[in-house]
């Protein structure tokens, strides 16, 4: 049979690997458009795996995904509680990747109202993993404007590092990073992608409310996964 060489997505390494109908490797399942005239292949991975259940404690009718949904109405009636196989993944309690944020990883959640939900989860974005530099600039107005800092590393607490009571924008440039409402990393959270964001105040209204204000910063490892 004959062998290609395939660059994974998400980390950049080089694998050789056997030409077939589809492949799984590391943890995650390659889909596999191998020319094997020229043993080249372009191939995207699918990492993380979470299976969401109509009641609390695991119980009910089941709905597993490894990619974004914006409406698990569609497939669960209600959706109370999930299991993490995988991956890293933020759920919403609205639709559309609205709502009260909360972060999940490898592991067992068996009843929403213990995420800080206030109803039960109702979208859910998966998270890519990130290897290499984390770079975010976070400004004290809208728009860029006001004082602004870099950060590559985690912030436990905004006020007290930077002498900053407030970010009105940021632009994250690398990595992917959640927010957190209060120091030390409590609080409610918001899930950040790399790209620039000119109003946070709008994006909390997302989560229902306007006046929810960031004060610690933290990035999503690679050993989250």
């Amino acid at each position: 049979m004959p062998c290609c060489s395939v660059r994974g997505l998400n980390n950049g390494a080089t694998y050789s690997l056997l030409v077939g109908s589809g492949i799984k490797a590391l943890g995650g399942t390659y889909r596999n458009l191998c020319n094997p005239e020229t043993n080249t292949v372009t191939a995207t991975m699918s990492t993380g795996k979470i299976i969401f259940y109509e009641d609390r404690n695991f119980q009910g009718r089941s709905y597993e995904t490894s990619s974004d949904c914006p409406e698990l109405t569609s497939y669960l009636s209600r959706c109370n509680s999930c299991r993490v196989e995988s991956g890293c993944f933020m759920v919403y309690d609205r639709s559309n990747f609205q709502g009260n944020q909360y972060f999940v990883r490898r592991g067992e959640y068996g009843d929403y109202q213990r995420m800080g939900m206030s109803d039960c989860i109702r979208s859910c974005r998966n998270i890519p993993m990130h290897r290499g530099n984390f770079r975010m600039r976070i400004y004290e107005k809208e728009n860029f404007g006001g004082q602004m800092h870099e950060l590559s590393d985690d912030c436990e607490s905004m006020t007290d590092r930077f002498r900053m009571n407030d970010m009105q924008s940021c632009n994250v440039m690398d990595g992917h990073w959640l927010m957190y409402e209060q120091p030390h990393f409590r609080g409610r959270q918001m899930y950040m992608r790399p790209g620039e964001y000119r109003n946070m105040r709008e994006l909390s209204m997302h989560m229902g409310s306007n006046t929810v204000r960031f004060n610690s910063m933290r990035r999503i490892l690679d050993s989250c996964y």
